[in-house]
């Protein structure tokens, strides 16, 4: 997995849009305005940060902990640091990323009128 394979599939997905708001070295995708997935363009190795459920969040760091780490410079709970190394398959990042985009779009989705 390369930048450029996560930027098209994540650009692929509906209500997405990336952009710079924290300087120029970390792509910020967002959905419906809202962050999901933020990739720092500084490291050598590529990495990102994605929105977890907690409980979720917790078990992929104790089944990869040197691979999925609590979210850098991001509430610890809710977002973990993905570092993409060749341990995890491009199916298992991919599906951190889906996660990721499902949890912040169900949140910013409009309430339901009864």
């Amino acid at each position: 997995m390369n930048i450029e394979t996560l930027r098209e599939y994540v650009l692929q997905k509906p209500s997405v849009t990336e952009g710079f708001p924290f300087g120029e070295t970390v792509l910020v995708f967002k959905v419906l305005n809202k962050v999901f997935l933020l990739v720092p363009l500084d490291t050598e190795q590529l990495q990102f940060n994605a929105k977890c459920d907690p409980e979720k969040a917790i078990e992929l760091r104790e089944e990869w902990p040197d691979t999925i780490l609590p979210g850098y410079h991001m509430n610890k709970k809710h977002w973990n640091t993905v570092i993409v190394d060749g341990r995890l398959s491009n199916k298992q990042i991919l599906e951190m990323v889906d996660d990721s985009y499902k949890l912040v779009a169900k949140i910013k989705a409009p309430p339901r009128k009864k």
